[in-house]
């Protein structure tokens, strides 16, 4: 019996333009480096580490007994669901949203922020991208065949793009802009003038803004971060996309919300309609009373992240480390001392330290010269991983053949 070739196919050109998957890659060095060493502390992680409040998930208990939750639901999400939604904006913000035409549910925010770009981007289209951000805001902006245009994140602008600087072409010609405040990678806040001037020039430019809310629960030092919805016109130019992974410690839950424009709502609505099958009633009722349920386990967990900061930068203040304190979200965002690049950092914690950290460069150009720190870990895991930071300052500049390649 002959055998069979087995048959190589060629994937479409679509699937090319997708750029490297940051995490994926992330997620293999780092099996790589704790295949070496067993006592390896892994801060370049972004996974909630405790565990979800237990009234949640009684709730999903509880639900998963309604036989109702067995069928098929509706594919926009239920209607409790989407009120529950509304009904936690207008609480916790003050904004006031339209459960059927200004909510979507979402297989969690990633989904969303992936469907944007294919919802409102044609071919050669211009979206506005953060330089350093999020990785895969690139995925469906590469998706739907778009080119980028930069808003470059400095630190002398506290990580908040400067729109007086974009020329004006390329702001006319954009469609679509991302924003993450508190942001990922570099922990910044975005302040009620600085979305006053986002709105300002999303209105004069017809730009829809996109803004990534991930971490709008995690704010420190007694500041609660804004949502964008809450500037006055903001719900006229743009959507905002919220997750109950960071908020509610559900990120295997996989529920989100993008909330705001109604037009750009049916869109991902209808995108969804398309290439999805509902959600699980359990998880909405469970997601449901996480929003209209007592919110005391989210304020305490944003006192657990701050507390973890705390100890976490004092045992490092000696080190002469350049460090961007962070007024949000879970993570450090640290620029490698001397001539480290992002990568031989990375590296050189590794090995020296057995401490892993994700190297900015993944995030963006402008993310060389930076890693990402963590908070997802316990307090003891945190000040024993700083304290082998710390023990390796002043730091050298390893030469080539003493950074590590896995």
């Amino acid at each position: 019996m002959e055998e069979c070739s087995v048959a190589t196919f060629e994937l479409s050109d679509t699937m090319k333009r997708l750029p490297r998957q940051y995490f994926t890659y992330l997620a293999e060095k780092t099996d790589q480096i704790k295949a070496q060493w067993d006592d390896v502390i892994d801060l370049g992680i972004g996974n909630p580490d405790l565990p979800t409040p237990k009234f949640i998930v009684d709730e999903l208990k509880e639900a998963a007994d309604d036989l109702a939750n067995d069928r098929y639901g509706p594919d926009r999400g239920f209607d409790y669901l989407r009120e529950a939604v509304a009904d936690y904006y207008l609480r916790e913000y003050g904004v006031t949203l339209d459960p059927e035409t200004e909510v979507a549910v979402l297989h969690g925010s990633k989904a969303g922020i992936v469907e944007i770009s294919q919802c409102l981007l044609n071919p050669g289209d211009t979206v506005l991208l953060p330089n350093p951000s999020y990785p895969d805001y690139l995925s469906g902006i590469a998706l739907a065949a778009a080119k980028i245009a930069e808003l470059p994140l400095l630190a002398e602008n506290q990580f908040l793009p400067r729109y007086d600087l974009m020329d004006a072409e390329t702001a006319a010609a954009a469609k679509l802009m991302f924003l993450n405040y508190p942001n990922n990678p570099t922990s910044a806040v975005a302040s009620a003038e600085f979305f006053a001037e986002t709105e300002a020039f999303a209105e004069k430019n017809q730009v829809c803004v996109a803004h990534d809310f991930a971490y709008g629960t995690i704010g420190f030092d007694g500041d609660k971060p804004l949502s964008f919805l809450q500037t006055p016109g903001a719900k006229e130019v743009g959507v905002e996309f919220f997750t109950l992974s960071k908020s509610h410690n559900m990120a295997g839950w996989r529920m989100g919300f993008a909330v705001g424009n109604a037009s750009v709502i049916e869109g991902i609505n209808l995108m969804q309609d398309h290439t999805g099958c509902g959600f699980y009633g359990g998880i909405q009722r469970a997601a449901a009373k996480a929003l209209t349920g007592d919110q005391t386990s989210v304020r305490e967990l944003t006192a657990t992240y701050e507390r973890r900061r705390n100890l976490f930068l004092a045992e490092l203040e000696a080190t002469g480390l350049e460090i961007n304190k962070p007024k949000g979200s879970f993570y450090v965002w640290i620029k490698a001392p001397g001539e480290f690049t992002s990568e031989s950092f990375m590296d050189f914690l590794a090995n020296e330290a057995r401490v892993l950290v994700a190297p900015g460069d993944g995030f963006g150009t402008l993310g060389e010269g930076y890693v990402r720190i963590g908070l997802s870990q316990s307090d003891e895991l945190l000040l024993e991983a700083a304290k082998r930071i710390a023990g390796l300052a002043p730091f050298s500049t390893p030469v080539s053949d003493k950074v590590l390649s896995y």
